[in-house]
């Protein structure tokens, strides 16, 4: 079944032909008249007052400098003892989106401890936050005073033959073969060093492929083909992906009703109108306080850092926040999304009496030749599949490709039919929103070909300058991945970059 078609289809005995006529009927009578937006901050707030749910809004509790600083342990952690970068560069250039750089002189002790895997932050009253790498885990912020986490860590073996004497992409031996006619391969590693940028762009990896190929890659000396690098939320699409893994094996329907079990306790809890589908829109309408939101409020730390931060079960919070808006009416790009989706994705993989935290390499990850990628988590050994996963620039392009392919890799459909087009079709909510940037399975898109002349294309995108962009046009997929402070000027590089790509191989 093509899944993308089943979002209009009506299932009578599941609801009732008088309900969903009466529900037809009033959503649209109530859209008709809802404000219009021009994707002005001000008309998109008006339209969204429109819709609001009354509810109260309870901004997370704790000290925002306390959150800041986990996430600085956790940012330091990751960036020593899973990428493999210095300290003292890491403290200065890494990760600047859940601890602001302007906090990070609060810090007055910074201990790293090499034998236990381990960052410790001293504040100067007393308290220390700490973060400790746990296996295929990666590491994890403690919550507040603890130095230990709520579950047993786990090693995941990927089940593949040895890299080195693979060929791409289940290994990392390339062709030799010549390019077809028409690829001009010179202008190709042109592009590439213009894509790598100066030394202020501070990118990391950067790798082409052109119809599944490696058509050129470039690294920093600190890093190699290997290396997990952070990817922030580039990881969504990742959750997004998953998810289309699960839909695949019949575990649940993109546009079911989301089985969240604090949504089920009340028969009338307007959360359990909410669609999966919706969810991996960004149009789900759960309410939290996020930097992106157009009436953004500073004056709380925001529950968009404390889904990574909080120390606390994070599937849990997330399914406590309240409704906002009706779903699929107002688009809003928030963590409690791919948080939801990932305790959904727990749910059934747990449910099938599957280990949990080997579930994205048995399903996934071995199918795509990916070795050494992990997802962090929370205390709770919760997947924070928001943006916590580490995979090196070429395991972003083996799966941006699985997107090139319809989900079908290997003559094995991986992603239900129809899924690709879901993932690449901007969300109705955003479109009404007037900002047509999103899609579905949380990946970005660019549907309009603007003065740039750049074809329709999707993105995994993420803070700091992270990115994969999938050009189905020219079967092209470009992984560009830095450290933070090199965002401005590596994605200018890239901007020129992409140009150049387009010139150099031919449209299908």
């Amino acid at each position: 079944m093509n899944i993308f078609t089943v979002e209009s289809r009506i299932t009578i005995p599941t609801i009732g032909f008088l309900s969903i006529l009466l529900l037809f009927l009033v959503s649209s009578i109530y859209a008709a008249e809802a404000p219009v937006s021009d994707g002005s901050p001000e008309s998109i707030n008006t339209r969204a007052d429109y819709f609001r749910v009354d509810n109260n809004y309870e901004p997370p509790p704790g000290e925002a400098l306390h959150h800041y600083t986990a996430g600085f342990a956790k940012i330091l952690c990751s960036a020593v003892f899973v990428t493999g970068l210095d300290p003292k560069d890491a403290a200065a250039n890494v990760g600047g989106f859940i601890s602001p750089f302007d906090q990070r002189h609060h810090v007055t002790d910074i201990r790293v401890d090499r034998v236990r895997e381990e960052v410790s932050l001293v504040l100067p009253d007393g308290v220390v936050r700490t973060a400790r790498r746990y296996d295929n885990q990666g590491c994890v912020a403690h919550s507040m005073g603890s130095g230990d986490i709520e579950f047993e860590p786990s090693t995941v073996e990927p089940n593949l033959p040895p890299a080195h004497s693979t060929p791409w992409p289940a290994g990392d031996v390339l062709s030799q073969e010549a390019w077809p006619s028409g690829v001009d391969v010179e202008m190709a590693q042109r592009a590439l060093d213009t894509g790598f940028g100066p030394p202020e762009a501070r990118t990391l990896g950067l790798v082409v492929t052109y119809q599944g190929r490696i058509l050129g890659e470039r690294y920093s000396d600190e890093v190699d083909i290997h290396t997990p690098l952070e990817s922030w939320s580039m990881t969504k699409s990742l959750t997004g992906t998953l998810m289309g893994v699960l839909i695949e094996q019949g575990e649940y329907e993109l546009w079911q009703s989301a089985p969240i079990p604090e949504w089920q306790e009340n028969s009338d809890d307007p959360r359990r109108d909410i669609r999966i589908g919706d969810i991996m829109r960004m149009s789900s309408g759960i309410m939290i306080n996020a930097p992106s939101d157009p009436d953004y409020d500073t004056s709380t730390y925001a529950d968009h850092f404390y889904l990574y931060t909080g120390g606390v079960n994070q599937y849990k919070y997330a399914a406590s926040r309240p409704a906002e808006y009706p779903p699929d009416t107002i688009g809003r790009y928030r963590n409690t999304d791919p948080v939801l989706t990932n305790y959904l994705i727990r749910l059934a993989v747990e449910g099938r009496g599957e280990d949990y935290h080997s579930f994205p390499q048995r399903n996934l990850f071995d199918k795509l030749g990916i070795r050494n990628a992990l997802i962090e988590t929370d205390t709770y050994g919760n997947f924070l599949g928001q943006g916590l996963a580490f995979m090196s620039a070429r395991d972003w392009a083996r799966l941006g490709n699985l997107y090139l392919t319809d989900g079908v890799w290997n003559g094995e459909r991986l992603l239900p039919e129809g899924y690709v087009e879901y993932a690449s079709t901007t969300a109705p909510a955003w479109v009404t929103d007037g900002r047509p940037v999103y899609g579905g399975a949380f990946f970005w898109v660019d549907n309009d070909v603007g003065d740039d002349g750049i074809p329709p294309s999707f993105r995994m995108s993420g803070a700091g300058g992270q990115s994969t962009t999938i050009i189905p046009s020219h079967e092209l997929v470009i992984v560009r991945i830095g450290k933070y402070t090199g965002a401005s000027e590596g994605g200018a590089a890239l901007r020129q970059m992409i140009p150049m790509l387009l010139d150099a191989v031919p449209a299908e």
